[in-house]
C-alpha cells in the first residue's frame, strides 16, 4: 500500500478514473475542492468551487458532472467553467449531495442527506441524457455507495446507517430499478459501510468509515472475502484504475478526529493506492 501525494483532505471522498486524462479524481467535501492527480508524471492539480461538493464523474465531453451544494453542474477541469444541469433539492437548503457516480449507460446518479444528517430526508437521483432528473429513492439518511454488476443486470447502494448493501434489478435501457432486496449485512462492529466499487470478478469493495478497513464480499452470498487493514480510521470510499484498471485507489477524512487521534493516525485524509487488485 502506498500514499498517493502529501496532500490530506478533510473529508477525501468519490474517487474515480478518467481514462481519457489518465487521471485520478477526488473530492474534498468540506473544502469544496476538486483533485486531480495524474500518476504518469506526479501532476496535481485543485478546483476550488467554494462550497460543498458531494460527487465527480467523467463526462463524454471532456467536462466533469459534479455535485454541489447549489446544484448539478458540468465543469470544465482545466477552467473551472460550470454549466447548470438542474438542482432538484433547491428547496432542501438543509441538504447537500453526496456519493455519485456514472452507470454503465453514462447516466450520473448522486445522493443526497441532511447536513444534520436528520434521518429519511435524503433521496436518490438519476440524471439521464438529455439532463431530466428522475429521483429513483426517497427515505434516505446518508446516499453512498454504488456499483453495478459486470452483465448491468443489478444495481448494488449502500444508505449507510442501514449497515446494508441493497441490491436491485437494473434496466440498462432506461435506468429503471425494481425488486430491492438486501444483498450483504454488514456487522456493525466492522465499522459503517461508505462508498464502494466492483471488480472484474463480481465482488463489491466497501470502504468503512470508522472501521479501519476495507473488505471485499461476494454479493450473490453476501459472505465477506477479504479484510484490507487500513492505518486510518474513517476510510471513506475505493475505485479502480490505473492504466489496466487493476490499481484499487482509497480515500480518507480526518474530519471530528481529536488532535489525540490524528496523533495516531497521521495519514488519515490521504489517498492510498494498493497496485494489482483487480487482476
Amino acid at each position: 500500500m502506498e500514499v498517493l501525494t502529501a496532500h490530506r483532505c478533510l473529508l477525501g471522498e468519490g474517487p474515480i478514473w478518467d481514462a481519457r486524462r489518465k487521471s485520478l479524481f477526488r473530492v474534498d467535501i468540506l473544502q469544496g475542492e476538486i483533485h486531480e492527480y495524474r500518476p504518469s508524471d506526479g501532476h496535481f492539480h485543485t478546483i476550488s468551487v467554494g462550497e460543498y461538493v458531494g460527487a465527480v464523474a467523467p463526462y463524454r465531453d471532456g467536462s466533469l458532472m459534479a455535485a454541489l451544494k447549489s446544484g448539478i453542474v458540468l465543469l470544465d477541469p482545466d477552467t473551472g467553467a460550470r454549466e447548470a444541469v438542474g438542482h432538484p433539492e433547491a428547496h432542501l437548503p438543509g441538504n447537500r449531495y453526496n456519493d455519485g457516480k456514472c452507470d454503465p449507460a453514462g447516466r450520473f446518479w448522486v445522493g443526497s442527506m441532511s447536513l444534520q444528517e436528520e434521518p429519511g430526508v435524503g433521496s436518490l437521483y438519476m440524471i439521464d441524457h438529455d439532463g431530466s432528473i428522475i429521483r429513483q429513492l426517497e427515505g434516505v439518511t446518508i446516499s453512498n455507495g454504488l456499483a453495478w454488476s459486470n452483465d448491468h443486470h443489478t444495481m448494488y447502494y449502500i444508505d449507510t446507517p442501514t449497515f446494508e448493501v441493497a441490491a436491485f434489478d437494473y434496466d440498462l435501457s432506461t435506468g429503471a430499478i425494481s425488486n430491492r432486496r438486501v444483498a450483504i449485512r454488514i456487522p456493525e462492529s466492522e465499522g459503517y459501510p461508505d462508498g464502494m466499487t466492483i471488480d472484474r470478478e463480481g465482488c463489491l469493495w466497501i470502504a468503512h468509515w470508522d472501521g479501519w478497513q476495507v473488505t471485499r464480499w461476494n454479493p450473490d452470498t453476501g459472505r465477506k472475502l477479504h479484510h484490507l487493514p487500513m492505518p486510518v480510521s474513517r476510510v471513506t470510499s475505493c475505485a479502480f484504475g490505473g492504466d489496466t484498471g487493476n490499481d484499487l485507489y482509497i480515500t480518507s477524512a480526518r474530519t471530528g478526529l481529536s488532535a489525540e487521534e490524528l496523533g495516531r493516525q497521521p495519514l488519515a485524509g490521504a489517498v492510498f493506492v494498493v497496485r494489482g487488485v483487480n487482476t
